[in-house]
């Protein structure tokens, strides 16, 4: 989300599968990629970087964070390509990367420890934001200031000022996102680290009770200095419901699963507009499919079932409900900024509710003699998952760093500005402009990131100032780890 200077279309397509593209397609190295796509959230630290930071042309940065206020918020994950710490999405990013462990973990070999570090890295800073009662900070960074500048973390001079929402200026989907993640993060630490475990269950009960006591929009309370960056455009229910959801799964009660079903009908009833919606969405701002396909497999509830299969329903390229356009290399596509989003995060439900359907011998009919299958679903994923490892018509893999072919112009001021290892002396603001415009490849390889992808033709421009291909996010890649590591089992 940083749209540099640009700051101060998608119709509906028939979908005809590109012959020639799935050429390679069962030859990927899912490992090498899965060992990648972890390695990318070491290049998003801010704070001090550990000694065991293995990108090493990054270095420590934001140092003070949160001394505007007194409050130590030095730490966490820049989203995306800017300097600003936007914690909607960070916590996003961390619910999914918990999930993927969650169920994954056993297949990820020794990747895990660098997953589970992914985590605590994010955990860790949360829980800071979250250390006042009643209080929960939800960005750090002056996004305008920050997005009108080309330097690196490391340098920055912009203004560090620190936002929060409280009882006076609530904010249910961020406080409710941030439940979401400690609680689904406690899960991941349950064996290895039980106090830690402990701390972040009960924190994010704290949080999620104050994200439902005081509700409304973070949109309305802070305004300008979070939207148009991450806007909360499907409203708070959908986090509300999905951070009881990982409640009652970190819990095992009964008292989480009754809010959702008691609190459904407050979602339901704000559907207005094709954004507030069950059906084919996932991501950061709207959680609905995740809480239908979390919920079916946790509780077997026929409601959330029959929404779950409508979900898989609405993604299918054949489906009459589909809700989800295709290019014609055969890639996923919905009205967003980075789209690149949309095939991962959806391909994260597919493969876990494939799974799901696989163990209850289930098939979903979806209408017109259209059937979602498991093997199906299975297979929608992994034709995803292999067009951005490089089974596309430009023969290009949208992962820096894997294959030969991927990326070089990426939209990230650390990647594309000199290392302070190589060059010491301070970038001011304007400094790093030579850079941001140079026709050449950046200095520093990100590895791992995922950019935000191709135009709706299966076209690739690879510049850094077309922000929307070219920018990787932290919540791209999170759902990819997971699904990377279930297709490193893969032996079809």
């Amino acid at each position: 989300m940083g749209g540099w200077f640009s700051l101060c279309l998608v119709a509906a397509l028939l979908i005809v599968w590109c012959v020639g593209c799935s050429e390679g397609t069962w030859n990927h190295d899912y490992r090498d990629a899965l060992t990648k796509s972890i390695l990318f959230f070491e290049g998003q630290r801010s704070g001090p970087l550990p000694a065991s930071q293995r990108m090493t042309w990054r270095k420590d940065s934001a140092l003070y964070d949160g001394h505007d206020i007194g409050v130590d918020l030095v730490g966490g994950y820049y989203d995306a390509g800017d300097n600003v710490k936007f914690h909607f999405p960070m916590a996003f990013t961390t619910t999914v990367l918990a999930w993927g462990v969650i169920e994954f973990g056993s297949l990820m070999g020794p990747d895990l420890v660098h997953a589970t570090e992914a985590i605590r890295w994010a955990t860790d800073y949360l829980l800071k934001a979250t250390s006042i009662p009643n209080t929960v900070y939800v960005q750090v960074g002056n996004p305008y200031k920050d997005h009108c500048c080309w330097e690196r973390p490391e340098d920055m001079d912009t203004p560090r000022t620190s936002y929060a929402v409280d009882e006076h200026k609530p904010g249910s989907e961020v406080s409710g996102e941030i439940a979401a993640a400690l609680a689904a993060s406690s899960i991941v630490f349950k064996g290895s680290d039980p106090a830690y475990s402990q701390k972040l269950l009960g924190r994010a009960k704290e949080v999620f009770h104050f994200a439902d006591t005081y509700r409304g929009n973070y949109n309305d309370s802070l305004g300008s200095w979070v939207c148009p960056f991450y806007c909360d455009w499907s409203g708070y229910e959908d986090e509300l419901l999905w951070g009881a959801s990982w409640l009652q799964k970190a819990t095992g009660g009964s008292r989480y699963m009754n809010y959702v079903i008691e609190n459904i009908g407050l979602f339901e009833s704000r559907k207005t507009n094709s954004l507030n919606d069950w059906y084919g969405e996932f991501g950061w701002d709207n959680k609905m499919g995740g809480v239908a396909v979390l919920r079916s497999i946790e509780l077997h509830d026929q409601s959330f079932i029959q929404k779950a299969d409508q979900f898989m329903c609405d993604v299918l390229p054949d489906s009459p409900t589909r809700s989800v356009n295709y290019s014609r290399g055969g890639l996923m596509f919905k009205p967003v900024g980075s789209n690149m989003q949309n095939p991962t995060a959806i391909s994260f439900l597919l493969v876990i509710y494939s799974r799901y359907l696989k163990a209850t011998s289930r098939t979903v009919q979806c209408g017109y003699g259209v059937s979602a299958t498991a093997d199906r679903l299975e297979m929608l994923a992994k034709q995803q998952v292999d067009y951005i490892l490089g089974s596309n018509p430009m023969r290009m893999s949208y992962m820096v760093g894997y294959g030969t072919n991927f990326p070089k112009r990426i939209h990230h001021r650390g990647s594309s500005l000199p290392s302070v290892v190589t060059q010491p002396a301070r970038l001011e603001c304007l400094g790093g402009k030579q850079f941001f415009y140079s026709k050449g490849p950046n200095p520093n390889l990100l590895v791992g990131a995922v950019v935000g992808g191709p135009y709706i033709n299966d076209s690739y421009p690879d510049s850094r100032m077309l922000f929307t291909q070219s920018e990787p996010t932290t919540y791209i890649n999170a759902p990819l780890v997971g699904v990377l590591a279930y297709f490193t089992s893969y032996t079809k």
